[in-house]
């Protein structure tokens, strides 16, 4: 069987790394057969603008030193035999794990954001000649062209990873479609 990991980080004010979310899922079916919490002990001394919801009842997290974090990360990955990281945004989450740079990271949002890609992007939306929506394609947006009307992102790594892993499937491509950055 193989998986691939979704993941998703929240920072601090000043833009340093405060929690991780990832989920491990098959590749064929995007079923969802592991995931980690983690939040990051000296980060939560500063706080960020969604340090609200870091404590969500319901979830475990794990407490690891910024230090640590790096290496918890690649440890839980290669037990799982994981290659593949897909985020959206993917960018900026792999910016904020430089760590994680040996993996192929995915962009789910060069998908999202695509007419070609998404068909719940509305004719009527502005596109540029590329296809990408001008703007309003961040997970909340294209949560809610999929009819997910009551849908708010949460801002709590763990459950916007798997909103993200929601939207892959709702997207419906296979995971070689997603580029790799």
């Amino acid at each position: 069987m193989s998986l691939f990991a979704v993941i998703d980080t929240e920072t601090t004010w000043s833009g340093r790394l405060m929690t991780v979310g990832v989920l491990i899922a098959e590749s064929d079916t995007f079923k969802v057969v592991g995931h980690k919490y983690y939040v990051v002990k000296e980060a939560l001394v500063e706080g960020g603008m969604y340090d609200c919801v870091i404590h969500v009842k319901g979830l475990v997290e794990k407490k690891v030193s910024e230090k640590s974090i790096g290496q918890e990360i690649y440890d839980y990955l290669n037990e799982n035999n994981v290659a593949s990281i897909y985020a959206y945004n993917a960018n900026f989450d792999k910016n904020c794990l430089p760590y994680l740079s040996m993996f192929r990271w995915h962009d789910i949002m060069r998908l999202a954001a695509y007419k070609q890609y998404n068909s719940a992007i509305p004719e009527t939306a502005p596109c540029c000649k590329t296809g990408r929506l001008k703007s309003g394609y961040g997970v909340e947006n294209i949560m809610k062209m999929f009819g997910k009307m009551d849908y708010f992102e949460s801002h709590n790594a763990l459950i916007d990873a798997r909103d993200e892993l929601e939207i892959m499937k709702l997207l419906g491509h296979a995971l070689e479609v997603y580029p790799e950055i």
